[in-house]
């Protein structure tokens, strides 16, 4: 049993607490919204009242949170997770942030004599209530290798991708690539329905072959029957494809259909549709299309 804080209880963060709870070990969560620990503690975990009080005498602290201001503002300062944490702790950061920024946070936990490992995961909420994220790790060897067994209960696919801030960096291309998957389904589906096509027997035959991937899977339910309920909403997308266009550009490396998605995404977010799950692309198919459905 190990004792682990944790430190966000949103769509992502509460099923993964909830699963380390069950697997048998001692877990204290914290939100800022309190009734959103009443999963974990059904699970068989704690609710803690601060950060302060989740975090005493953890040996695990893991955090996930919507941004890389809030994993600072929470990690950082003199009530933050590194001052309060027990010498040795392992902090281990499930969040989707700045590389440059998880490389920093790496090393002022290293200089207080803690581990640290970026470990952001993919999979959204279907993942995390299944247990069966992918998990992306940077850091130490050492230390990946003490978390594994944690890693593995609440994943499916587990791999150390090299120092800190490279899972950050491989969550980024991630990020990419999914955004593209959507944006391109959501093309399919329009150009589909304009010819009057039975769009899901389109995308059975279509998921058979080369055009088939885990967007089309997981996604096209969504597109057919236009609904957007957040797995993975729209807003912390647009902040995702903002974290891969910078590193892109620091790095001198041109992602055009990164910038073009981009744009296409923050232009949903600029009509109030970011609380929609990235799906919702779809709606800015249809809009320049003139095939707006609602």
């Amino acid at each position: 049993m190990t004792h682990i804080a944790f430190i966000g209880l949103g769509i992502m963060g509460s099923p993964m607490a909830a699963h380390l709870a069950r697997a048998g070990h001692d877990v204290v969560g914290f939100n800022r919204t309190p009734e959103k620990t009443a999963p974990l503690v059904a699970a068989g975990g704690r609710a803690a009242t601060s950060a302060r009080e989740a975090v005493q005498g953890a040996q695990v602290v893991m955090t996930m949170l919507p941004d890389s201001p809030d994993v600072e503002a929470v990690l950082l300062g003199e009530d933050g997770v590194l001052a309060l944490a027990a010498p040795g702790a392992l902090v281990v950061d499930f969040s989707s942030i700045r590389p440059d920024v998880t490389v920093s946070l790496a090393a002022e936990a290293r200089r207080r004599g803690l581990r640290y490992l970026d470990a952001p995961v993919s999979g959204g909420e279907a993942g995390a209530r299944d247990a069966a994220l992918s998990i992306m790790v940077g850091g130490e060897a050492a230390d990946f290798a003490a978390a594994k067994p944690l890693f593995d209960v609440v994943g499916k696919t587990v791999v150390h991708v090299g120092p800190s801030g490279s899972g950050q960096t491989v969550k980024a291309a991630n990020q990419l690539m999914v955004a593209a998957h959507i944006q391109a389904l959501a093309e399919a589906t329009v150009f589909l329905e304009a010819y009057g096509v039975d769009v899901e027997a389109a995308f059975e035959v279509l998921g058979g072959g080369l055009a088939g991937s885990k967007v089309l899977a997981q996604k096209q339910g969504n597109m057919r029957e236009r609904t957007f309920d957040p797995g993975f909403r729209l807003q912390l997308h647009h902040k995702d494809l903002g974290i891969v266009q910078a590193a892109a550009r620091e790095a001198g490396v041109v992602i055009p259909l990164g910038a073009v998605v981009g744009q296409l995404v923050g232009s949903l977010v600029a009509q109030g549709h970011g609380g929609l799950d990235h799906s919702a692309l779809l709606k800015g198919v249809e809009q320049l299309s003139g095939r707006v459905t609602d």
